[in-house]
């Protein structure tokens, strides 16, 4: 019942999902031992760009329909954000794909504001919880890292939280810092994959994908370079740890308010 799960650490190609896509595809291909899961990084078509009346694309498209594919090839899940347009409103969109063909989606709910985010994007308005090997996994993006209470796990309801990031250089203390704070008031495993490299608009970013386990200790890290990670999760361990340190059980009981603020246009 252990779990699988491989981190693709990669440069960008600007606003190029024609490059990134085949670039990936390589890469995915390189994966030699057998896996449960594949994530990629935030906007791993484009890169982090506000352009998305230029860069988005409906859903069941291009992106999604290549996301399958690589799914059924590798009989893994594939997952990653990218833009969507929807019903008019673009999204910061993260694509869960299973290897049927099955699919569930995360919209980014906190978007971020330092970049105009939120005047190009519209906010997601729930979590999604997803079973897959016996595991509860939630998915969220970049800037929601910075807002415990949207991840916070009441009555252990996941046991592997994934963060996939276009998170720069000069914040990547936080990056490092709040993935493993995740992992230890959560008693979960926490997995981050971030880009490296340098963009258009001139913004740096060094990496630090990492896997962190309940206890907050990583258990692969990796800075500047790019890499393709497999990495191991004990569900055993997670469970003896749980049970010997039961915190969930003191832990506080609320909701969160459904209402998005209306974005400034």
């Amino acid at each position: 019942m252990n779990l699988k799960i491989t981190l693709i650490q990669s440069e960008l190609y600007w606003q190029n999902r024609e490059a990134n896509l085949a670039m990936f595809e390589e890469k995915i291909w390189q994966i030699q031992e057998e896996t449960d899961i594949i994530i990629l990084p935030e906007m791993f078509t484009t890169g982090f760009s506000m352009e998305a009346e230029k860069l988005a694309e409906p859903m069941n498209l291009t992106t999604f329909k290549w996301m399958q594919q690589m799914a059924a090839q590798k009989k893994a899940v594939i997952m990653g954000s990218y833009i969507v347009k929807e019903n008019g409103n673009y999204f910061n969109r993260l694509l869960w794909v299973q290897p049927d063909g099955e699919f569930d989606y995360y919209d980014k709910r906190h978007l971020f504001r330092m970049a105009d985010e939120h005047l190009t994007y519209t906010a997601g308005e729930k979590k999604i919880i997803k079973e897959w090997k016996g595991w509860k996994i939630m998915p969220l993006i970049c800037y929601d890292l910075r807002f415990p209470v949207w991840a916070r796990s009441q009555n252990l309801e996941y046991d592997l939280g994934i963060y996939v990031a276009n998170w720069p250089a000069p914040r990547v203390n936080a990056w490092t810092t709040l993935l493993q704070a995740r992992a230890i008031e959560n008693v979960a495993y926490v997995a981050g994959v971030n880009r490296v490299g340098e963009d258009e608009n001139g913004m740096s970013y060094v990496g630090e994908s990492a896997v962190n386990d309940f206890k907050g200790n990583p258990l692969f890290f990796n800075h500047k370079e790019e890499v393709i990670q497999t990495v191991t999760l004990d569900w055993e361990a997670l469970q003896k740890f749980r049970q010997k340190f039961p915190a969930q059980l003191d832990a506080d009981e609320f909701t969160i308010a459904a209402a998005i603020p209306e974005r400034v246009l």
